[in-house]
């Protein structure tokens, strides 16, 4: 009886530690081609080993200036407010690296999201506040918010990584706000007011615009 009640006791707090944690979703990266787990749009995909790594890279078929963005969204996945993490590597060649995450996803052309321009990391002048970018698809994109809200949605990130190395970004998408972190960092590179209608469990994924990126450790936790 007293083994008993011991296990009891165990078991109630064992629950009790776990209640209210928010949940960790850890999509598999190596399935992005398996046509079911994953749906990719507007760019190729392939599950990589490197450096260690179980990683993709995504490659974009268009351009977001012509209304053409890739995207590698996890179906079924759903998150209204909570935290997105992952491993990031682009490269240090101007106008060549765009990568990030999408959220809030009605479609392909209608999502929130946040990318990284790895060959401004260490810009001098207008083009260090230029690293880290805010979007809303389709109404707010990175041209009409630099030109209408000039240095609002984009800006340097802080510590600088490596532009041509892994970085690691965690995203906190809030109900107004999303504040983004580079790195170990306890204070955003970029806090922004949402400029999308949230509040409804939508999918996660990843981005990629003009040429190619690598993605690792993807993972997020809806907020209870």
């Amino acid at each position: 009886m007293k083994h008993l009640g011991i296990g009891i006791f165990l078991f109630v707090m064992l629950g009790t530690i776990g209640y209210g944690q928010e949940k960790v979703i850890t999509p598999e990266l190596g399935k992005i081609v398996d046509g079911t787990s994953w749906k990719v749009s507007n760019a190729t995909a392939e599950a990589v080993e490197l450096e260690g790594r179980h990683a993709v890279r995504l490659k974009a078929k268009g351009d977001s200036a012509d209304g053409i963005i890739g995207l590698a969204i996890v179906n079924g996945s759903e998150l209204t407010t909570g935290t997105i993490e992952i491993e990031l590597k682009g490269k240090n060649v101007r106008q060549e690296s765009f990568l990030g995450v999408a959220f809030n996803v009605v479609d392909e052309k209608t999502f929130e999201a946040v990318y990284f321009r790895p060959f401004n990391f260490k810009a001098e002048g207008v083009f260090k506040g230029r690293a880290v970018q805010y979007i809303a698809w389709p109404e707010n994109t990175w041209e009409k918010l630099r030109a209408s809200q000039p240095g609002k949605f984009e800006a340097p990130v802080n510590p600088v990584p490596n532009p041509d190395g892994w970085f690691r970004a965690r995203i906190e998408v809030g109900e107004k706000q999303v504040r983004v972190f580079v790195e170990q960092a306890k204070e955003p590179s970029l806090t922004v007011n949402r400029l999308a209608e949230g509040g409804k469990g939508r999918p996660v994924g990843l981005l990629v615009d003009v040429s190619d990126g690598l993605y690792a450790n993807f993972r997020f936790m809806p907020a209870k």
